[in-house]
């Protein structure tokens, strides 16, 4: 009995394994959304602070 109760202990380790790694792929998909979010807002903001800082520059002309 003492094999048939390590194989056993050894398949429980082995699902309980597979349990853990499958949420922690939820988890590092999750987390790859947020970054993939956050990069586009950071590209927005650049954008925009890119269009205010030529606007400037433009307005520093005199009109004729």
């Amino acid at each position: 009995m003492a094999i048939s109760d390590k194989l056993w202990d050894a398949l429980t380790t082995v699902i309980k394994m597979n349990d853990k790694i499958e949420r922690m792929a939820g988890q590092m998909q999750t987390q790859q959304q947020k970054i993939e979010d956050l990069t586009g807002r950071v590209i927005r903001l650049e954008t925009a602070l890119e269009i205010s800082i030529a606007g400037k520059g433009q307005r520093s002309f005199p009109k004729e």
